[in-house]
């Protein structure tokens, strides 16, 4: 036994359940996580060294579970300036600034979301897969602002990626698209995949090639040559409501991946100095993966955005079209 590992010990409630499910009812710990100290023999049962996770544990059998400390993160802490929504000791709710990207990657191998969140969780973090990281268990785009959800333990990962396989969370997005959308308000479905033309976008591909997609969205109010839009996700794929509205001809303004800014918009977004995609994460529900609560959380439209709505607004519009945002 190393001596920074944890004991974790006990009696099995009740009998004929699987090894990993009752220990991880018994520890607090994942499923997936109790596989894996399985698999480093970590695992003793009445006295024995457990292997198989599908064995079938007798009733008042005693455990003994070896936690070994959690093994130091990649990524580097740096102290960067966070919006915090929502924290305790299982997860952490933040409001992203555009600009800031989640995770380390080429080209972007510090300063981001995840530099900040090692940083600002230091001693909190108890080991998601054994390594001290925030579990990231969705992203918004670098230039997407708004409210992101993250997992301070194996519990509250493998929790809250359950409610996103199942659909359950609660996603909601304003955007200003290039023109007014017709049908005003409609589902777009389409699977979306890398695109065989260019492996930095993303497209709509055949049923089967790709993941399965849908985007509820409604136009929120008609403005000069665009439109103020509110997708709600059914499903959360990459670029999801970028690719799906330029689908349906409806591009984000300022998206300079996947639409093209009207020629007689330009001007304004220059003035205001415009130069992401208008997409802004604005409502995030979900429960609570350990404690139960339903909890759901609103992010203000950033400057940015309400200042280029402000410019767009039909004369004398202004005020009504804000209250909307």
């Amino acid at each position: 036994m190393g001596a920074a590992d944890t004991i974790i010990s006990g009696t099995v409630a009740s009998g004929g359940q699987r090894l990993d499910k009752a220990l991880a009812d018994a520890s607090g710990l994942s499923r997936e996580r109790v596989k894996a100290l399985l698999a480093e023999g970590r695992i003793s049962v009445s006295g024995k060294v457990a292997s198989q996770a599908s064995a079938k544990l007798a009733e008042g059998a005693s455990f003994e579970i070896r936690v070994p400390e959690a093994a130091p993160a990649e990524a580097i802490a740096q102290d960067i300036p966070l919006a915090v929504v929502y924290e305790d000791d299982a997860l952490i709710v933040v409001d992203k600034p555009a600009g800031l990207v989640v995770h380390p990657a080429a080209g972007n191998l510090d300063g981001t979301l995840v530099n900040a969140l090692l940083h600002h969780c230091r001693g909190q973090l108890s080991g998601i897969g054994g390594v001290a990281r925030p579990g990231i268990v969705h992203r918004i785009d670098k230039d997407t602002s708004g409210l992101l959800i993250v997992a301070k333990t194996d519990v509250a990962h493998e929790g809250l990626a359950k409610q996103f396989a199942d659909h359950s969370i609660v996603r909601a997005y304003k955007c200003v698209t290039a023109g007014l959308p017709v049908p005003p308000a409609g589902t777009v479905r389409g699977a979306i995949a890398r695109s065989s033309h260019d492996r930095k976008k993303m497209a709509l591909v055949e049923d089967g090639r790709g993941k399965h997609a849908v985007t509820h969205y409604r136009t929120l109010a008609a403005l000069e040559g665009a439109a103020l839009v509110e997708c709600r996700l059914e499903t959360g794929r990459t670029h999801q409501v970028r690719v799906h509205l330029a689908s349906i001809g409806h591009p984000l303004l300022g998206d300079p991946v996947y639409g093209r800014t009207p020629t007689r918009l330009r001007p304004t977004l220059q003035r205001l100095g415009f130069a992401r995609q208008a997409l802004h994460a604005a409502e995030l529900g979900f429960i609570h993966p350990v404690t139960g609560a339903a909890h759901h959380f609103t992010s203000p439209t950033p400057v940015d955005m309400r200042e280029l709505i402000v410019e767009l607004c039909a004369e004398g519009h202004d005020a009504s079209v804000m209250r909307l945002v």
